[in-house]
């Protein structure tokens, strides 16, 4: 203790030196027109400027997550979650004991469901508003968001599935993009909030995550974990993400400098790259690759990264009073910050930027236009995944009473990463407003007693809903129930332990309604074989029950569709930390029959796809061509189609999955109305990662194009030339 006391004395005093002993130029008064205040000087000249005007002292103090300088007049931003919804409240106390209520959507993973990029899009762009209100308005929230997160779903026993896009990595980037362009703005020069992607990278477990080695070769790095990231920040704009927690390839990412340079000269990533919670101590804790913490700030600071979520002060204090660590490599990362600071805005006059009159008007989560949005979302994110007999949608002018049963029935269950909403309707509510008074609704918690069956028996539907519980119900670390996951904690099971509830109620009342309300895949075999009607939608909006009721009676005809493949068993899992994907995992190396595949979701009404064309017999390696085809709604309900195009490789002379999807389209269409679809194919997605020329490479080809409802449901296919 008396050693640690005497390099702490000595940190203090050679900091205090440093600050007493600052250059005249570093001690202009605040308000002085220095060049970092004048928005007409070239970016990189005002950074510059700020950084050659801040003391040492400032400059560790701009390595979290608040790059503030008082003394020059500086308010940076700090960071907030927003995964599905600003986070300022929620089980995580995102708000730190002052809540702020916000809009809140349906978890990533149900967002992802939605397969509608634009939707995606208008909800992250609701999300960066009222970050922009908070911020502006109660000097609360941040505008740096940490979303999305781009991480890939490759097993449903993670976690953290709930967060992802999915199993595929362009549908992921598609969506990530898609996210980042919501949150960013349209604006050309200034964003309304920065998106934060994470977790970089392939960082898809939980159990050992600060010291376990995500293992695979580089045409995988490439081609999959990386794609969803490349895409956000290439296409989506994104300039700032955070570095998880994993090796790969027994490198912590924090000091795996060899792949964060990838980001940084090959994508264009000038921005911001920050820690995950506590990851720079991590790497002397867990990862052991470092003795002291003074050496891994060093470290981490020296690869690139530039804000700790951390307790990183002191130890970067005494790098830098040992030598370890020097002031231009501090230097170095800051510019990277302030390049984000300087996008939002913050350092200019407010009359420039134009999202600097959010604040001015009503709370943004008690508008219409928000509360619409959410219960749209939701409304789209619903899967029907059977529906034998046409038992839905109910008709209410059949019905005298429904049972509904489950134990989260009558609530609406928050994530994590779930903020505070202004409102919730849980599906008991939204079943009983939408049924109306002529219905009589009866709940019944659990079979307690026998009170389940006995509301089915006397019910003419039953409605079960069952699924996983999103913060387990339980401490940090710990989900006592075997198929619950969260972050911390994979899942031991996919098998549902309600799946006994479900038994009795169907037992008691044939026409039963399975809602299946769960954040990951679930082996609901008996279920599936027996049960009439099964849906899925995820945790956490606040219009959980309007939309659950909307599909239920058929106000709303759901198209949702599957991101992940759903195991009939967790047999037909590889090992959880095998992370080559050709073992057998997602649609496009599944080994077996799967309950349910990649892509797929049913509908109240039917489609029929006809005249596949292309708009050339062959693409050139640096072209693109059109996909065509007639889409037709053959039922008598309006209703909607997530028309998916798939690619097998023909001649390729490399190991290419079984398939990819390369492009999709949400398509509306009323009874007996037929649309051209049309879905651009850019020869690039075709490419692949040649390891000896590091580029990728669209090789001479033939490729079968495959259109259809789903990974498992081809209507049309025909083969293209590419490449010759």
């Amino acid at each position: 203790m008396k050693r640690l006391s005497l390099v702490m004395n000595v940190v203090v005093l050679v900091l205090a030196l440093l600050a007493f002993n600052v250059p005249a130029r570093r001690t202009k008064a605040a308000g002085s027109d220095f060049p970092f205040q004048n928005p007409e000087l070239p970016a990189e000249q005002r950074i510059d400027n700020l950084v050659s005007l801040m003391t040492l002292e400032e400059k560790v103090a701009c390595l979290g997550t608040n790059p503030s300088v008082p003394r020059l007049g500086v308010k940076g931003s700090p960071h907030s979650e927003g995964l599905h919804g600003l986070a300022q409240g929620g089980p995580s106390d995102w708000g730190r004991r002052n809540p702020t209520t916000t809009t809140i959507f349906p978890q990533a993973i149900g967002l992802a469901e939605t397969w509608d990029a634009d939707v995606v899009r208008r909800v992250a762009a609701v999300e960066g508003f009222e970050a922009r209100y908070i911020f502006q308005r109660y000097g609360r929230a941040g505008l740096v968001v940490r979303a999305p997160n781009a991480d890939l779903g490759r097993d449903p026993r993670w976690g953290r599935t709930e967060e992802c896009y999915g199993e595929d990595p362009f549908f992921n980037g598609t969506l990530a993009s898609a996210f980042v362009k919501g949150l960013q703005g349209d604006d050309p020069v200034y964003w309304q909030t920065a998106a934060l992607l994470k977790h970089f990278l392939a960082n898809s477990n939980e159990n050992g995550r600060g010291h376990t080695s995500s293992d695979f070769d580089e045409r995988l790095f490439r081609e999959y974990y990386s794609v969803p990231f490349r895409m956000g920040v290439e296409e989506g704009g994104a300039r700032a993400f955070m570095a998880s927690y994993n090796k790969v390839n027994g490198v912590p990412m924090h000091v795996n400098k060899e792949v964060l340079d990838i980001t940084r000269e090959e994508w264009g990533q000038d921005g911001i790259i920050c820690t995950d919670g506590g990851a720079m101590r991590q790497l002397v804790t867990d990862h052991k690759r470092f003795r002291t913490f003074e050496e891994a700030a060093a470290a981490v600071i020296k690869t690139g990264i530039g804000q700790f979520l951390d307790d990183y002060r002191e130890p970067t204090a005494s790098a830098l009073a040992k030598g370890l660590l020097t002031e231009s490599d501090v230097d170095r990362v800051l510019r990277r910050t302030f390049r984000v600071m300087l996008r939002l805005g913050l350092l200019d006059p407010p009359e420039r930027v134009p999202y600097s009159k959010i604040g001015q008007g009503p709370e943004p989560w008690t508008l219409e236009e928000h509360k619409s949005l959410a219960r749209l979302a939701t409304q789209k994110s619903v899967v029907l995944l059977k529906n034998a007999k046409g038992l839905l949608p109910l008709d209410r002018a059949k019905l005298k009473s429904v049972a509904v049963v489950g134990p989260h029935a009558d609530e609406v269950l928050l994530d994590w990463y779930s903020g505070t909403p202004p409102y919730t309707v849980t599906p008991l509510a939204g079943i009983r407003e939408k049924a109306g008074p002529q219905v009589r609704v009866v709940y019944a918690k659990d079979d307690e007693n026998g009170a389940a069956s006995k509301a089915a028996r006397a019910a003419d539907v039953a409605v079960v809903i069952v699924g996983n519980h999103p913060t387990c119900d339980a401490g940090w670390e710990q989900c006592p129930v075997a198929s619950d996951g969260k972050e911390a904690v994979d899942r031991r099971s996919i098998t549902l332990e309600q799946e006994e509830l479900v038994k009795r109620v169907y037992a008691a009342n044939p026409n039963t309604v399975v809602v299946l309300m769960s954040s990951f895949p679930y082996a609901v075999n008996w279920t599936q074989a027996n049960v009439p009607a099964v849906l899925h939608l995820t945790h956490n909006s606040q219009e959980e029950g309007h939309a659950l009721a909307d599909v239920l009676f058929g106000d709303y005809n759901p198209a949702g569709r599957l991101v992940q493949t759903w195991p009939a068993s967790i047999e037909q899992l590889p090992p959880m930390m095998d992370y080559d994907i050709r073992h057998g995992r997602t649609y496009m190396y599944f080994k077996g029959a799967p309950l349910y595949p990649f892509g797929y979701g049913l509908s109240y009404t039917t489609f029929a796809y006809s005249n596949l064309r292309a708009s050339s017999p062959a693409l050139r390696s640096d072209g693109s061509v059109n996909v065509t085809f007639d889409l037709k709604n053959t039922g008598r309900r309006a209703g909607e189609e997530v028309a998916q195009l798939y690619v097998t490789h023909l001649d390729s002379k490399v190991d290419r999955p079984f398939k990819e999807l390369k492009a999709f389209a949400r398509v509306a269409l009323q009874p007996g109305e037929t649309k051209r679809v049309t879905l651009p194919l850019p020869a690039a997605r075709l490419a692949y990662w040649d390891v000896k020329s590091k580029r990728f490479v669209v090789e001479p080809d033939r490729v079968r194009l495959m259109v259809g409802g789903s990974s498992a449901d081809v209507r049309l296919s025909r083969e293209l030339s590419v490449g010759r």
